[in-house]
């Protein structure tokens, strides 16, 4: 798996993540309508069921099978560029995980909900996209996974995000445990399109074929940057898939 270097643009995230209120433990029961600020309980409080843990393995397969194909779209939601990603995907009749960082949901919940509303999957990618997850401490760990699951939930309208996916993938054992045990599975990637760094719509699409035999999770990412190449990589590879005899899930859990 490959990890991208540097905080890049999602640094700047890190400021407004500081303010989102600390979650000390793994357990405890998150809740859509929870909003906890200025240090207070909120005066009501609606129960959920407990979350049931899954494994704490890095999930690379899909639940199509061998011949299914999981795309992944990263550090979103956008206000320019989910909408068009959503529309496109909604066109080709795919369905995707979207791996969402928290304070960006935050901002755009009704774009959590269009997601969750057009029958994709939600994803933790923390709060602030920090790259160097594995050398922090674990309750630093533990805030950004914790933090990002409950705004997330939030702006989703109560949906909680099934996997968990660590900036750069900066997976430690702590905090892949953690996110196992709030039921949200680890999940790497198998075809990296280098999409953020935007290296031309046609070297995306000749990554994908050349790699996806490697494996049947591709990233692609809907924020951090001008994502039209994104989008045109996409148009030209979801049917390329289709015509190889490839269908379209999820990551197992």
């Amino acid at each position: 798996m490959a990890k991208h270097k540097g905080r890049g643009w999602h640094g700047r995230l890190f400021a407004a993540a500081l303010g989102v209120t600390v979650v000390a433990a793994a357990t405890s029961v998150w809740t859509a309508q929870a909003d906890i600020t200025g240090g207070r309980e909120p005066q009501a409080r609606v129960s959920v069921p407990d979350v049931r843990p899954v494994a704490v393995d890095i999930a690379h397969a899909s639940d199509r099978g061998a011949r299914g194909v999981n795309i992944t779209i990263d550090d979103g939601p956008d206000p320019v560029w989910t909408p068009q990603v959503l529309q496109l995907l909604k066109d080709s009749g795919v369905k995707a995980t979207f791996c969402m960082v928290g304070t960006q949901a935050q901002a755009h919940p009704d774009l959590v909900k269009a997601v969750v509303a057009d029958g994709h999957r939600l994803c933790d990618h923390t709060v602030s996209h920090d790259t160097a997850m594995d050398t922090q401490s674990e309750a630093y760990q533990s805030k950004q996974i914790l933090d990002a699951e409950r705004m997330i939930t939030k702006a989703s309208g109560g949906v909680r995000p099934q996997y968990y996916r660590a900036p750069g993938g900066a997976f430690t054992p702590y905090s892949r445990q953690l996110a196992a045990s709030r039921g949200m599975r680890p999940l790497g990637w198998n075809v990296d399109t280098k999409d953020f760094e935007r290296p031309g719509a046609a070297a995306m699409v000749a990554t994908v074929k050349s790699e996806i035999a490697n494996g049947p999770t591709v990233l692609f990412h809907d924020a951090g940057g001008e994502r039209s190449q994104t989008l045109a990589a996409l148009r030209e590879i979801l049917p390329w898939l289709k015509q190889q005899g490839y269908s379209f899930g999820f990551p197992v859990r």
